[in-house]
């Protein structure tokens, strides 16, 4: 898979596959933790429609109704994503200590662990293709359904160990424990991968809030301006950026000596030059650079201290 649709696409079929062979095959075991895994993939299905609809969207210029382009949409759904698998996992944690306070409940381990073994090789193959697709795409939404189908894969695997500790319990006629190994094992799963959904939605409403990318990513860019401008006789250089989803945003304030001039052809010679040094970086990415003698343009706040005037 080269393209980022055609990978968002698997990612979603995927999900809707081992959904609806978790919900059955919790019917069949009375398995919460396999119940968890199917709500986990049907919700994620859902969320996945509307992945590759922001993906054709985030691909799109500007227009009248978004100015700036639609790339804040990739932060809204990686932000969803985080909040619903934080949520489902937090209803999973609830009832599986709620099952242990009343004494465990019964399952059939042996359709159990044919659920998991396909879960688990499922998973795991769904995470491949989509490290196979980041070599051809490079894009926030597929990077954000790998960790879901590493995590996913995870959680797979440790459901498949579990239940055939169940299988040799029953062998070895230790049927006081049975019924609270499934309660103990989503418990377990719950509290190893909350980290994931955790930082997802974390980093999405960073994002979101306009925060300044990290400072891996920020200081080359910063370094990159630097370099553009180096010839310039500027008395300061403001830089600053926000990336929502995969469109990093770049302003550049340049405040130049009294006596210096520069005209048009040679202020867009220099945008150009900036522009150049920071798709070294990274990219996409879009460069506005100002130009001026007035410090109070690029001044932090500056739109906030300037005297109001009536219209």
């Amino acid at each position: 898979m080269k393209t980022e649709s055609s990978t968002l696409a698997f990612s979603a079929f995927m999900a809707l596959l081992i959904g609806c062979a978790g919900i059955a095959a919790t019917l069949a075991s009375n398995s919460q933790a396999i119940l968890l895994d199917g709500l986990f993939n049907l919700i994620y299905f859902g969320i996945a429609l509307v992945t590759i609809k922001v993906s054709k969207l985030a691909s799109r210029p500007d227009s009248e109704s978004y100015p700036f382009g639609y790339s804040y949409f990739e932060s809204l759904v990686n932000l969803c994503k985080g909040l619903l698998i934080l949520g489902v996992s937090i209803f999973a944690l609830v009832d599986a200590i709620a099952a242990l306070l009343t004494g465990g409940r019964d399952i059939a381990a042996g359709v159990a662990v044919l659920y998991a073994l396909f879960a688990t090789f499922a998973c795991s193959l769904t995470a491949w293709a989509m490290h196979r697709s980041q070599r051809h795409v490079s894009s926030p939404l597929i990077a954000a359904d790998k960790l879901n189908w590493i995590v996913n894969s995870i959680i797979s695997a440790s459901v498949l160990s579990a239940f055939c500790l169940v299988m040799l319990f029953e062998r070895l006629g230790w049927l006081t424990v049975l019924p609270y190994v499934d309660a103990v094992l989503v418990i377990a799963v719950v509290v190893l991968c909350l980290g994931v959904p955790v930082r997802m939605a974390s980093q999405a409403l960073k994002e979101l809030l306009n925060k300044t990318p990290e400072e891996a990513m920020a200081e080359p860019v910063r370094q990159a301006v630097a370099n553009a401008l180096a010839d310039t006789a500027a008395q300061e250089v403001r830089v600053r950026m926000v990336r929502p989803g995969r469109l990093l945003y770049v302003m550049v304030h340049v405040v130049l000596s009294e006596n210096a001039s520069l005209s048009v052809i040679e202020q867009d010679a220099l945008r150009a030059n900036v522009d150049d040094e920071v798709r070294r970086c990274y990219s996409p990415v879009v460069c506005d650079v100002v130009f001026t003698a007035d410090t109070r343009w690029a001044a932090p706040t500056c739109g906030l201290l300037v005297k109001k005037h009536s219209c």
